[in-house]
């Protein structure tokens, strides 16, 4: 079975932690964005300072590439709009790295289109609903959706999706959009896009956005309802389980952030700065971290509902939600339906 964004197998997973090795990374270039969505992770700071170069961005690439890393994630920021961002899909698939990258669109023209087609760059285009009126809400912008909209036929027109061409939309689950997704799983799969529909962690300004909140029933509703779909229209057969709808995260085991600053972290969601890339190597900084090692041992350090799940051998639920919702990284998580008093679906 592959997990992890539908890329690693099992085996390769525990590989890589008896090996302390890593599988991908993801990478902010820069935090500039031109959105400004109602439940984005990255807190709106004035002015960024500081932020690595292309120089130390390659060089903490080549890091983690000889920590084994075969694939390098785009995050932001928006990506699109870093100005170096065809210099560094450039440089990268020259290493021989598979190259993944979240955008909401906004730099996606026929020459960038080309050139991601060319690299066979996997595209997760964000889209959280396609009620023009509602996704401009939610990225906090007006004419985000029409962005999108554009983004997408751009990508379409360079031969996205295909084979060798991966496309994904990638939709945060929330109050606005929850009624609406089982009709966009089937639009998507019908054209050959990947639904990549996470619930959505509560941190930065989704805190400030209790509006955007859905309860872990709904949640449980939702993903056995899209389980459903899969099995009886599409032939896919899954288990519900958060926080990725059809899919399991496991990114501690494989994964790290390494932010536009340098600071690296477990994850978007466990906000806890390990230490700089531009005072320690990777390599030392993930092998001598106190919370990099309790999340690879997981089996022994979760607390909780979590620990004594029956889905405990193969989930460890949001370690994100955990640390944002009660501070600690290994506490249950407090958004996953196992943990709440659902009636069965």
């Amino acid at each position: 079975m592959q997990i992890y964004n539908l890329e690693f197998t099992e085996e390769e997973i525990k590989e890589a932690v008896a090996g302390n090795r890593l599988l991908s990374m993801e990478i902010e270039f820069s935090r500039a964005c031109n959105f400004r969505c109602s439940y984005c992770y990255v807190p709106r700071e004035g002015k960024r300072q500081q932020e690595l170069s292309r120089g130390e961005i390659k060089d903490v690439i080549l890091q983690a590439k000889e920590l084994g890393a075969r694939k390098i994630i785009i995050l932001g920021g928006e990506p699109t709009i870093y100005p170096h961002l065809v210099e560094m899909i450039g440089f990268l698939g020259r290493e021989g790295l598979e190259i993944e990258m979240f955008t909401n669109g906004s730099g996606i023209d026929r020459e960038l289109a080309a050139v991601l087609a060319e690299e066979k760059v996997r595209v997760v285009l964000k889209m959280n609903s396609r009620d023009a009126v509602v996704q401009d809400r939610l990225a906090g912008v007006q004419g985000a959706s029409a962005i999108i909209d554009r983004a997408l036929a751009t990508l379409k027109e360079a031969g996205y999706p295909s084979k060798e061409q991966f496309l994904a939309i990638g939709t945060v689950i929330c109050q606005q959009n929850i009624k609406e997704l089982p009709a966009m799983w089937q639009w998507l799969r019908s054209e050959g896009i990947e639904p990549y529909f996470e619930v959505l962690t509560p941190q930065a300004h989704a805190l400030e956005n209790a509006w955007l909140a859905v309860d872990a029933c709904a949640l449980k509703e939702l993903f056995t309802r899209l389980a459903a779909i899969d099995q009886e229209e599409f032939g896919r057969q899954w288990e519900p389980q958060p926080p990725l709808v059809g899919n399991k995260c496991m990114r501690h085991q494989v994964s790290c952030v390494v932010t536009a600053t340098g600071d690296v972290m477990p994850c978007v969601g466990v906000t806890i700065p390990l230490e700089n890339i531009r005072n320690i190597r990777l390599a030392e900084i993930l092998k001598n971290s106190e919370v990099v090692n309790n999340l690879k041992n997981y089996r022994q350090m979760i607390k909780g509902e979590c620990r004594s799940c029956d889905k405990a051998e193969e989930c460890y639920g949001c370690r994100g939600a955990a640390y944002q919702l009660t501070g600690d990284y290994l506490a249950s998580d407090p958004t996953c339906w196992r943990n709440a008093s659902c009636p069965d679906s």
